[in-house]
Formats: structure tokens, sequence, C-alpha cells
């Protein structure tokens, strides 16, 4: 995509990528910095038809005046998640970020080691500056505010995605067993089963519509301990995270968050991080800022969020969570 736009905003002129969007494409060498020989002939790719890789921020050239009414350059190039990390200011190892939207997406920056997962998370590249590739653990959540829009529009339970708040504060965090894994296409990270499908368990005579939408909130806060679990294990735990996306305008998600995970959760002032993101980058390449460190310095703390949850209720949740995905894995 990125390249594609380049391609047309300078009329043909540039043929360019960033080390992050090259990283996504199952044909660049993270370790290396360079398009791997190895899988362009698996894939029978010739090198001649692949953009050139340059820093996160350089010169991608100039966008021609008939788009933007003058000639505008392009100094900023990263990918979607990658781009919300920059603009959560996640530019330090161990910093984390998680974006809630119709999938949920968990980055943590590693720093200049590329780690190696042995819990099926994704190694990327966070950015490339002058030269020097940040690395990142991510993992991907498939079903987030796809879920609620089901509730929505398939089964009717709720008018508009802000009535879940008031459901979910009626009943509190414990849904009295009813669970909903959302696995309507399939288990993302740490699970990767693509033949998963959803499953709403723990139902009994008792149980009531408000039980349910709560169930699919905090589906996004069961998935998202999983994948903090699995970071944990590969030797990239996290102490606090930073959230943006359309869900977290929801209080009573980002508490639950707090809750589930032990950790505190962080609510910028402006949730288009990835926008905020690219922006940084331009103003580094633009010499508008010297260092990353200048150029995320618009982010601002809207909300903290602190963990209020008993540690034992917070161990009988999750555990019933565990064995409703038991049950929906193939």
């Amino acid at each position: 995509m990125d390249s594609f736009l380049i391609w047309r905003l300078t009329g043909g002129a540039v043929h360019a990528t960033d080390a992050t969007n090259a990283s996504r494409t199952l044909l660049f060498d993270i370790r290396r910095q360079d398009w791997s020989p190895e899988l362009l002939e698996y894939f029978g790719i010739p090198l001649v038809m692949l953009p050139d890789v340059r820093d996160s921020a350089a010169s991608f050239g100039v966008a021609d005046a008939e788009w933007l009414g003058a000639p505008v350059p392009i100094l900023g190039v990263a990918g979607d998640q990658q781009a919300s990390l920059i603009g959560q200011a996640c530019i330090y190892p161990g910093m984390s970020k998680s974006t809630y939207g119709t999938g949920c997406f968990v980055m943590t920056h590693t720093g200049t080691r590329q780690l190696q997962s042995t819990q099926q998370l994704l190694a990327t590249v966070a950015y490339r500056l002058d030269g020097v590739t940040s690395y990142a653990l991510e993992g991907s959540i498939f079903s987030g505010g796809i879920a609620v829009k089901w509730l929505r529009d398939r089964l009717r339970l709720i008018d508009s995605a802000a009535e879940t708040e008031a459901a979910a504060r009626r009943t509190g965090p414990d849904t009295q067993g009813v669970y909903l894994v959302p696995a309507f296409t399939g288990l993302g990270a740490p699970h990767w089963d693509p033949d998963a499908r959803a499953l709403l368990t723990g139902l009994t005579l008792d149980s009531n519509r408000d039980q349910v939408i709560t169930a699919t909130l905090a589906s996004v806060g069961y998935q998202t301990a999983d994948l903090l679990s699995a970071m944990a294990r590969d030797g990239a735990p996290v102490q606090r995270l930073r959230v943006d996306g359309g869900m977290v305008v929801n209080d009573w998600l980002c508490q639950f968050l707090a809750d589930v995970l032990d950790c505190p959760v962080e609510r910028p002032r402006t949730t288009e991080t990835t926008a905020l993101g690219a922006a940084a980058l331009a103003a580094l390449g633009a010499g508008l800022a010297t260092d990353l460190g200048g150029a995320t310095r618009l982010w601002h703390l809207e909300r903290e969020f602190l963990p209020e949850m008993a540690p034992d209720l917070r161990r009988r949740l999750l555990d019933g969570w565990h064995r409703a995905v038991a049950r929906a894995l193939t």
C-alpha cells in the first residue's frame, strides 16, 4: 500500500518502502535488513520488482502539486501498528501499546534486539532510523470491536456500541460463568487456530442479556491477558499498557483491562495515535525534531486506570476463560 501510494504521489518517480512495511511482506529478512534471496527464490519473485527499502524517517520523494495543491515532500513512512507504537511514544525498550479496533494488536518495543518468540508471537521491525533498527514483539487478536458489531447487527442486543458500558456496569466483571470466545474467523495469537469457531458458554436459565454483552467486552481483556502472558514468557514482560482505538472510549473496558492484566492502563488524550506516529516520523524527517523523543512530546495522558480487582477473582475469571477457549480450539 505505501509503495503504491508513494509511486502514484510522486508520478512514478520513486519506488520505495520503509523497513516496517517491508518486514510484513514475508519477503524481507528483518535481521539482515534486506530482501531475502531464499524467500524470493521460493516465491518466484524477481528482486528487480521490489521497492527500495529506506528508513522510516527519510526522503521518499515529493508529492506532485496536482495532488495537494503544492509540492509536498514525503518524509515519514510506517506500517499501521508501528505508527501507533510511535504515536503512543513507546520508543524505549519495554514500552507497550495495544490498539482496540475491529481487531486488536498488542506491540512491545524490544529495542535493538530481535526476540525469537517461542510463544507464536510475531517479531517485527518497530522502526528504522539512521540505519539503526528497533524491533518489537506483536500479538494479534482477530475479533475485538467486530464482536460488539455482531451484538448490534446480528443479535440485535444493542442499538449502539455505547450501550455496552451501561450493561457491563450493571453486571460487573463477574458474568457468573458466561464467556464468549469470539473465534468468528478463528483465533489469532498465541493459538493461531484458523478453524476454531466462536463459542458462548456457561449459560443457565438465570443468564441474561447484560451478561452476554459484558462477556463480549470481557473477551477483549481476556485475549489481551493471553498475549501479555505470552510476551512475558518470551522475555518481554509488560509493566504498563498504553491503549488506543475506538473501543477505549469505554471506561469500563479500560478498567477491566487494568484489572485482568494486573497492570496500569494508560489512555492518551489523542486516541488517533497512528496518524500521530506518522506525523512524528515526518517531523523527524523534516528536521523539525532531532530524535523521536522530541517528535513524540505531543503524547499526553488523559486517564490512568489502576488494578482494583482482588487476586482470587482475577484468577477465577481467567481460569474460566481458559476452560472456554479450550472448548473452542480444534
